[in-house]
């Protein structure tokens, strides 16, 4: 087949993006032809946004033969050649197909790879899949999967009327590397095989698309491959932010560090005040009421994980938790969860 695969994990690098690059060799080991356009930073949590308004800039990029620590520009170029104008002559640059860096969302990614990148040439072939990851992190349950950029640029790829699948690894350890990922990609690609596959196994059309969640266990392969309902759930008190002290002149964190420092699991910052009363009726209780407040993203994880353990068995999260990979077939659309005709009477 030929696959076209974005992410919304970013470029190559252990710290925000360690399975893509494992992934696509994957792929190609299998006989694939593989096409990947990505964003060139960061874009988690996003869902399915384009940004209005911004130009988008794609670039061409060759990637390392391995994870480095982090992203470097440097081996990104415009048109093969470096920064000096001069050709492109270390490591694989200018040499083959390169990957697309793309300033934008994983959403627009997908847009781009179908209609603007990867048929132009003789060369080229229809796009047969498209594969929307491997996520540094699971995909189940409502509240994860809504806001997922991985599923956004599958949802994309379905409404551009392509088969698409998204694809996430779900960490236990926070592995990013060796035989245990390596399995996983091997493992993933059978699935997205014979889910695209033409034996009639799977329905695709009219927005059908595929949720996988693979867990990142040793022998997963051997394990149980699962159809699985998505659990509705929803975020229990304070949801996806904390508030800390110091006001709105504290400095951020940006976002592609504090996700990284998330998947590392390491804790967030501190609670502040509000520095006011909700009955205060002076000037001066009034402004102090209504300061500028500063909060952390630190999305209460723990909600998630509870969730799963009361809905029990059947659903992705509950899968994923007994070691075994949950497949989810869901559209892209907003189904009607109620009454579909006659007249609403006030």
């Amino acid at each position: 087949m030929h696959i076209l695969v974005t992410n919304d994990d970013g470029p190559p690098s252990t710290a925000a993006s360690p399975y893509i690059l494992p992934f696509v060799r994957a792929l190609e080991r299998a006989g694939h032809t593989v096409s990947v356009i990505i964003p060139d930073s960061q874009r988690s949590w996003i869902g399915k946004a384009h940004l209005v308004g911004q130009d988008v800039v794609a670039t061409a990029y060759w990637p390392p033969p391995t994870n480095p620590d982090v992203h470097s520009p440097s081996n990104q170029t415009s048109n093969g050649r470096d920064g000096s104008g001069g050709e492109a002559e270390s490591g694989d640059e200018g040499k083959g197909k390169p990957w697309i860096l793309v300033n934008s969302t994983p959403a627009s990614c997908a847009q781009l790879g179908l209609s603007k990148y990867f048929f132009a040439s003789p060369d080229d072939r229809p796009i047969d899949l498209v594969v929307s990851g491997p996520n540094y992190g699971r995909n189940t349950t409502a509240v994860f999967a809504l806001s997922s950029g991985t599923l956004g640029a599958a949802l994309e790829a379905a409404v551009c009327g392509a088969k698409a699948i998204a694809l996430s690894f779900a960490f236990f350890d926070r592995v990013t590397g060796g035989e245990i990922v390596e399995e996983a990609c091997a493992h993933s690609v059978r699935v997205c095989e014979e889910l695209a596959g033409v034996k009639g196994k799977v329905e695709w059309g009219d927005g059908r698309l595929y949720s996988v969640n693979v867990p990142l266990q040793r022998g997963v392969s051997g394990r149980a491959v699962r159809w699985t309902r998505m659990l509705q759930n929803r975020w229990e008190q304070g949801a996806c932010f904390q508030e800390v002290g110091g006001g709105a002149g504290t400095e951020v964190e940006g976002a592609e560090k504090e996700e990284v420092r998330l998947r590392r699991g390491e804790e967030g910052g501190g609670k502040g005040a509000d520095g006011g009363s909700a009955d205060a009726c002076t000037a001066d209780s009034q402004q102090r009421r209504w300061k500028a407040r500063h909060f952390k993203w630190a999305p209460r994880f723990t909600d998630v994980y509870e969730s799963v353990q009361r809905a029990g068995p059947g659903t992705d999260g509950w899968a994923v938790k007994e070691g075994e990979t949950s497949i989810t077939a869901i559209r892209a659309n907003f189904m009607h969860a109620g009454p579909g005709e006659g007249e609403f009477k006030l």
